[in-house]
């Protein structure tokens, strides 16, 4: 029978997989009780992780769906889950982020460890509504909001954001190349990113496959600026190879390979 931590591990893998469990089929499969499943679920559920259900577990959601509030949300969700169930375990140490907008950050807010030591910062008005709800710290930019994106720009959005010093800026975006670097769609949107990079210690971004490779019209930050990128297999491979060679360190995230966030968990909760 696995360790907690690994089974832990590897029931979130499987929510992001199919956003849906069933006990008795994991007890099966781990070869242990269905009340250590059930364990399990509770002490993920406990951390922000997961919400139960009759009979399992589903992804941990906002109060309504209105994160997946346009037809982008479903778009390369599965390969979206697992980069950000990749990208949670490289935030180290970590305890001032600024998450950016879009589906792959949202992805990446609901499987942030619900901590009270973390304070997020975003733009995201459906990202603060998540994390509102957990015991990690939520502050939202404020301004101008854009009705497609739900996002805060403008001059109050910026001067919320120069009150604060990042340990990391984690971003998701329209395209990114060697020779172009993070794009956006937007310039407002493409302006409070360049704020937030310009006062954070470390750039993560977050983008599947189909982001590589492409350029967007607004510019953000140089390729350079990057210190992580989490993606998936479809990532074009010479793309990949140009953006290593800038001295970027470029995590590919495939389902059962997530590192994982606690080292040190050996027993059961």
């Amino acid at each position: 029978m696995p360790l907690a931590a690994d089974r832990r591990v590897k029931i979130l893998e499987r929510v992001a997989d199919g956003e849906s469990i069933q006990v008795a089929d994991l007890a099966r499969e781990y070869r242990c009780s269905e009340m250590t499943i059930r364990r399990d679920i509770t002490r993920l559920e406990r951390d922000g992780f997961l919400r139960r259900t009759y009979g399992g577990a589903t992804a941990h959601l906002t109060r309504s769906l209105d994160v997946a509030f346009n037809a982008r949300a479903l778009a390369n969700a599965r390969e979206k889950r697992l980069i950000a169930l990749a990208a949670v375990g490289l935030i180290e140490d970590a305890r001032l982020i600024y998450l950016g907008i879009g589906t792959t950050a949202e992805h990446f807010a609901r499987y942030l460890p619900a901590r009270a030591d973390i304070t997020v910062v975003t733009g995201s008005l459906p990202i603060a509504g998540l994390m509102g709800t957990r015991p990690s710290r939520a502050v939202v930019l404020g301004g101008d909001v854009r009705r497609d994106e739900l996002s805060c720009v403008g001059p109050a959005a910026r001067a919320t954001l120069e009150r604060y010093r990042f340990d990391l800026a984690v971003l998701g975006t329209a395209g990114l190349t060697a020779r172009w670097g993070l794009t956006d769609l937007n310039d407002e949107e493409a302006e409070i990113h360049r704020v937030a990079i310009e006062r954070s210690e470390r750039l993560m971004v977050i983008a599947d496959g189909s982001k590589i490779g492409q350029a967007a019209s607004a510019m953000v930050a140089p390729a350079q600026s990057i210190h992580t990128l989490v993606t998936d297999a479809s990532a074009p491979a010479e793309q990949l190879d140009a953006l290593r060679s800038l001295g970027m360190t470029v995590v590919v995230a495939v389902a059962g390979n997530r590192r994982r966030t606690e080292e040190d968990e050996t027993a059961e909760a």
